[in-house]
Protein backbone atom coordinates (compact mmCIF):
# COMPACT_ATOMS: atom_id res chain seq x y z
CA UNK A 1 0.00 0.00 0.00
CA UNK A 2 0.96 3.59 -1.12
CA UNK A 3 0.79 5.03 2.45
CA UNK A 4 1.68 8.67 1.01
CA UNK A 5 -1.02 8.01 -1.71
CA UNK A 6 -3.95 7.27 0.38
CA UNK A 7 -2.88 10.69 2.68
CA UNK A 8 -2.93 12.73 0.05
CA UNK A 9 -6.14 11.39 -1.55
CA UNK A 10 -7.65 11.54 2.01
CA UNK A 11 -6.17 15.36 1.96
CA UNK A 12 -8.01 15.99 -1.38
CA UNK A 13 -11.20 15.36 -0.01
CA UNK A 14 -11.04 17.12 3.10
CA UNK A 15 -9.64 14.92 5.91
CA UNK A 16 -6.83 15.12 7.82
CA UNK A 17 -4.93 11.88 8.37
CA UNK A 18 -1.70 11.75 11.53
CA UNK A 19 -0.05 8.95 11.85
CA UNK A 20 1.96 8.41 14.86
CA UNK A 21 4.99 5.87 15.99
CA UNK A 22 4.91 5.88 19.87
CA UNK A 23 8.75 5.53 21.13
CA UNK A 24 7.17 4.54 24.50
CA UNK A 25 4.28 1.91 23.54
CA UNK A 26 7.12 0.85 20.83
CA UNK A 27 9.73 0.21 24.18
CA UNK A 28 6.96 -1.28 26.28
CA UNK A 29 6.05 -3.88 23.36
CA UNK A 30 2.42 -2.36 23.01
CA UNK A 31 0.42 -1.04 19.67
CA UNK A 32 3.04 1.95 18.63
CA UNK A 33 1.47 2.98 15.38
CA UNK A 34 -2.10 5.45 15.57
CA UNK A 35 -3.89 6.41 12.87
CA UNK A 36 -6.42 9.50 13.01
CA UNK A 37 -8.68 10.94 10.07
CA UNK A 38 -10.65 13.85 11.33
CA UNK A 39 -12.02 16.93 9.41
CA UNK A 40 -15.42 18.57 8.21
CA UNK A 41 -16.78 15.87 5.76
CA UNK A 42 -16.44 13.06 8.65
CA UNK A 43 -19.50 15.46 10.28
CA UNK A 44 -19.19 16.39 14.45
CA UNK A 45 -19.58 13.16 15.83
CA UNK A 46 -17.09 11.07 13.83
CA UNK A 47 -13.53 10.04 14.21
CA UNK A 48 -11.58 7.61 11.94
CA UNK A 49 -9.06 5.81 14.35
CA UNK A 50 -6.94 2.85 15.68
CA UNK A 51 -3.82 2.02 17.25
CA UNK A 52 -1.70 -0.85 15.88
CA UNK A 53 1.25 -3.13 15.65
CA UNK A 54 1.99 -2.00 12.20
CA UNK A 55 0.85 0.65 9.63
CA UNK A 56 -0.32 -1.52 7.45
CA UNK A 57 -2.74 -3.31 10.64
CA UNK A 58 -4.23 0.70 10.78
CA UNK A 59 -4.50 0.66 7.25
CA UNK A 60 -6.29 -2.52 7.60
CA UNK A 61 -8.55 -1.28 9.97
CA UNK A 62 -9.58 2.23 8.82
CA UNK A 63 -9.76 2.03 5.26
CA UNK A 64 -12.30 -0.19 4.88
CA UNK A 65 -14.48 2.14 7.53
CA UNK A 66 -13.22 5.72 5.22
CA UNK A 67 -14.59 4.07 2.06
CA UNK A 68 -18.22 3.17 3.90
CA UNK A 69 -18.16 6.71 4.81
CA UNK A 70 -17.92 7.44 1.05
CA UNK A 71 -14.22 8.22 0.63
CA UNK A 72 -12.14 7.52 -2.91
CA UNK A 73 -8.88 5.84 -2.14
CA UNK A 74 -6.09 4.62 -4.06
CA UNK A 75 -5.86 0.17 -3.85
Amino acid sequence: MDVVAIMEALAEQGITVLFKADAERMAERRKPWTFVATGAPLRDDILVRTDAASVEQCLEACLPRLRELGFSLPE
